[in-house]
């Protein structure tokens, strides 16, 4: 059982919580129209990115979309707070559906770095072992975090070292493969590090979460985070990739990128690049 369960929550803190995750899914609604619509930008070899990143929004989709229902259906009003009727929150939903997203974004790393052939293999297969490690044994964990024994800190660990396993592969996949990427590339690249970076490192805190605030107030927080990390490593990494497809392809001298990359203010293509 997850902490959300074991607290009562005011108005304010009840409607955050739904209203984050409304966003969430209304986000990856958006996500899903923007890399079906943008697909054709990029050479067809890099379209898959954008396929991929679609599937991954229809996923998130119905994760957040169901996480927001069961946080409607485990607490109703008494007059005054919102206490937990018989069903129960559970963000277990997270965990399954991260089974399935974090493989397809590294892969989709491994499409728009134009990684083919055995180092192709080699590095995906490492990213779904490493993924599908870190998610769940995370899972087995979080089934132990209300009262926080031995298993909730001994699974926490062995997925944080698929984490660290994880970051190590990503850094030495995006900076290994600067060199073989145009100028205009290489920026977008290294944000795409960042962004892993800084978003991934907030679900070890939503994990740890029940630990440091364990309070009404901690699973707010915690909803939040959960939240914002997946925007940020779903869609706005999905973004960055495309970014890097487009422009990799308009090197390549395929016509809609290149056409893409033209600046367009509301006049028209700038004189100077006519």
């Amino acid at each position: 059982m997850n902490v959300e369960n074991l607290f009562g929550y005011n108005v304010i803190q009840y409607t955050l919580v739904s209203h984050v995750l409304t966003l969430g899914f209304a986000v990856m609604a958006a996500g899903l129209v923007y890399f079906l619509a943008t697909r054709g930008s990029a050479a067809p070899r890099y379209q898959l990115a954008s396929v991929l990143s679609a599937v991954v929004m229809v996923s998130a989709f119905f994760e957040l979309w169901v996480l927001s229902e069961r946080w409607r259906q485990a607490f109703t009003w008494n007059g005054t707070a919102y206490v937990q009727t018989d069903v129960l929150f559970s963000n277990g939903y997270r965990y399954m559906n991260w089974s399935i997203d974090v493989p397809v974004l590294l892969i989709q790393l491994l499409i728009v770095l134009g990684i083919t052939g055995r180092a192709f293999h080699l590095n995906w297969a490492m990213f779904v072992v490493g993924g599908l490690g870190m998610i769940y044994t995370g899972y087995a964990g979080q089934f132990y975090e209300v009262d926080r024994s031995a298993p909730y800190w001994i699974w926490g660990l062995v997925s944080t070292a698929f984490f660290l396993f994880l970051l190590v592969l990503v850094a030495r996949v995006i900076f290994g493969s600067l060199a073989r990427l145009p100028e205009s590339a290489r920026g977008p690249a290294r944000a795409v590090w960042w962004l892993v970076l800084v978003s991934w490192l907030l679900y070890p805190g939503a994990y740890l979460m029940p630990a440091m605030w364990d309070s009404a107030d901690g699973v707010v927080a915690r909803q939040i985070t959960y939240t914002v990390a997946d925007i940020t490593s779903k869609v706005i990494y999905g973004v960055l990739l495309s970014v890097i497809a487009r422009k990799v392809s308009a090197a390549e001298g395929y016509a809609p990128a290149v056409e893409d990359d033209v600046a367009r203010p509301r006049g028209g293509i700038t004189a100077a690049a006519r």
